[in-house]
């Protein structure tokens, strides 16, 4: 079945950018809130106020930025201007002083996503044919996940050697950022204008010619506005995987054991990815998603009624199923509904919205945590 997937040179560029990209922020993200305590000195409140902040500017940015790389159909500055950012980002948290540099780097950091996600889904789509569209996208995200195994790992090694010295983890950070924005301008190509691809959308969207103002609900095609209802809906019950960490905690695991279960996670999803999406293209999008989710109900069940540590051993990595049946396969879906022109616009919508779903059911979670944990 994998051998009738031809991968696009493009896509495996973007592929490997993702790959040293999560690779980077997968090196700092379990540090961050250990850095903001006892290098920074920041109190648990400004941990959260970093970390909300941050994700509510990524969500806002991803709807913005798609619109305006429709608008003036390019792509690919977009996403180098983004990966920039978020290699910069690193360098400005490891040369930190104050919790609210980092805040400010952080900021930048999900700007950088929202300037690049939706203009680089759009380079994806303009490369890949429908009938293999899910395959393709489940292979990005594959390499993605793939770089967020190696980062906590490489974290693990580095501050092994160099003796718990924080900072350095996230100035190296920083080379692999450098290394993406290198293979962006060396091997990525402005996608140009192809009938034949445009032409791929199965629905009467398009052949309406693109909107140069507001998008309004009634523009938005209806297989596509329930789509994203079901999306903001699962969303909303759907918040930050901390709270998975801080269960495992709670039952008696060490942040290492933690961090090598997270591993196991992103491995799992990373393995299981390009395959989703292949059977996404034989079987169609909503089926696969369908699936997602209903593993997503029975793990969650699972994390609230388990009373030993030794169960998440085999929790997380079915966890990581629900993500590689339904992250790229949802990318594949929406670029099958919306013409190429509007691609931008639309997965910046649908990329926006699910963050703004994730980051309002972590706010909810971290007060029914924090009202009802014991």
């Amino acid at each position: 079945m994998f051998r009738k997937l031809k991968i696009p040179r493009t896509i495996v560029v973007l592929g490997v950018v993702s790959l040293l990209n999560d690779m980077a922020s997968e090196m700092v993200a379990p540090i961050m809130p250990i850095f903001l305590t006892t290098v920074l000195h920041a109190s648990i409140p400004a941990v959260g106020v970093v970390e909300g902040v941050a994700e509510a500017t990524a969500s806002l940015a991803k709807y913005g930025f798609g619109r305006w790389s429709d608008l003036i159909q390019k792509r690919k500055s977009f996403v180098v201007a983004g990966y920039s950012l978020g290699a910069i980002s690193k360098l400005l948290v490891g040369l930190a002083t104050a919790w609210g540099w980092v805040l400010g780097a952080r900021v930048i950091d999900r700007l950088g996503k929202g300037l690049r996600t939706a203009a680089r889904d759009s380079i994806i789509t303009a490369n890949a044919p429908l009938a293999q569209r899910g395959g393709l996208f489940g292979f990005q995200r594959a390499m993605d996940r793939l770089g967020a195994v190696f980062g906590p790992l490489l974290a693990l090694l580095i501050l092994a050697f160099a003796t718990d010295n924080l900072r350095l983890v996230f100035l190296l950070a920083f080379i692999p950022g450098c290394l993406c924005v290198g293979l962006l301008l060396c091997y990525v190509r402005e996608p140009a204008p192809d009938p034949a691809l445009t032409a791929t959308a199965t629905t009467p969207a398009a052949a309406t010619p693109i909107v140069k103002n507001k998008l309004r609900w009634s523009d938005i095609p209806r297989p596509v506005k329930w789509f994203l209802l079901v999306n903001i809906i699962f969303a909303l019950g759907n918040s930050s995987d901390a709270f998975v960490i801080l269960r495992g905690q709670d039952l008696g695991l060490s942040l290492t054991v933690i961090i090598f279960m997270y591993v196991c996670h992103n491995a799992v999803q990373s393995l299981f990815a390009t395959p989703a999406g292949r059977w996404a293209d034989r079987l169609g999008s909503k089926r696969v998603i369908l699936a997602g989710w209903i593993v997503f109900a029975v793990v969650y069940a699972g994390f609230g009624l388990i009373n030993h540590g030794w169960w998440l051993w085999l929790l997380f990595p079915i966890y990581g199923l629900y993500l590689a049946f339904t992250d790229g396969v949802g990318r594949a879906y929406i670029s099958s509904l919306v013409p190429l022109r509007q691609s931008g616009t639309y997965f910046g919508l649908y990329h926006g919205l699910i963050a703004f779903g994730n980051l309002t059911a972590s706010i909810i979670g971290g007060l029914l945590w924090s009202t009802y944990h014991p």
